[in-house]
């Protein structure tokens, strides 16, 4: 009996569990086969592919952004300029020229920068008067570069002003010049401006009307009268006078713009200054607006 039951046991142990491959039909075998070999692949979750796009996407962004690019221009040469001269004369004047060569670039690119986009110009005169003018912001002087003068009720606008400064010594409407500098500048009598051969009547008036226009446009605002100075300020050519009043015009060379602004009497408080400034950023709008 005993030997019977392990007999039985053992034979137990030998036969396929139930529910094994052995067990199942040929047809069920088959079709689960068939069930793992239809099954779709595992794919990539929604928010990895989304990280990878906004990577690229920021990559892209960067190489897009010219203050990027300029950098690495200016590391590249930095290391191009310093490995050479490492090669040649040591490690310390490499290091020291590839310094130079980076701050060199810096200057290069401050004096081209500029507030308004379109005055990114080598030869823009209107970029250099700007850069004198931001000194005079420590003497709270405010200034406003490239407005549109309206004409007529719709807005449109012949006219521009290069630079509106307010400050305590008043409004000034500033227009910068780059004329040839191998043609003489003078005067007749104070009312005619010549350079070389050519009068420059017709830019005196322009200069005046958009003075004049800004005036009213600004009275109008704050509800007293504004007067407003107009000035020309000329690069290239020597001018052989510091301030010469032309045709109502003040006409100077235009390294002394800064200079010209500081020597006149306060008038302006500080509370006139701010709300001339906020009226004209309203009445006289961005000649290249962005």
């Amino acid at each position: 009996m005993a030997i019977m039951e392990r007999g039985n046991t053992q034979g137990a142990r030998g036969q396929p569990r139930a529910g094994s491959e052995e067990t199942r039909p040929p047809e069920a075998r088959s079709e689960e086969a068939r069930e793992h070999h239809d099954q779709a692949p595992v794919r990539e979750r929604p928010d990895e592919r989304t990280d990878e796009r906004t990577t690229e996407r920021t990559a892209a962004a960067m190489l897009d952004d010219p203050r990027v690019r300029r950098w690495a221009w200016r590391i590249g040469a930095a290391v191009v300029a310093g490995v050479a001269v490492l090669v040649l004369f040591g490690w310390r004047l490499g290091v020291a020229v590839a310094i130079l060569v980076v701050v060199g670039d810096l200057v290069r690119s401050s004096r081209k920068s500029s507030s308004v986009a379109a005055w990114q110009k080598s030869s823009a005169a209107e970029r250099r008067t700007e850069r004198q003018l931001k000194a005079l912001q420590r003497s709270g002087y405010l200034v406003l570069h490239a407005r549109a003068v309206p004409r007529d009720d719709d807005g449109v606008s012949d006219g521009r002003i290069d630079h509106l400064v307010i400050g305590p010594s008043g409004v000034y409407a500033i227009d910068s010049e780059k004329w040839d500098k191998r043609l003489p500048v003078r005067t007749m009598s104070h009312m005619k401006l010549f350079h070389g051969p050519f009068n420059k009547k017709d830019r005196l008036d322009e200069a005046r009307w958009e003075a004049q226009m800004a005036s009213s446009i600004l009275a109008d605002r704050v509800g007293f009268e504004v007067p407003v100075q107009p000035s020309v300020a000329i690069y290239g050519p020597s001018i052989p006078w510091k301030v010469m009043r032309v045709r109502d015009v003040d006409v100077y060379a235009g390294n002394r713009a800064r200079a010209y602004l500081r020597r006149r009497p306060k008038i302006l408080t500080d509370g006139d200054v701010r709300r001339i400034f906020s009226a004209a950023e309203k009445a006289l709008p961005p000649k290249y607006p962005d």
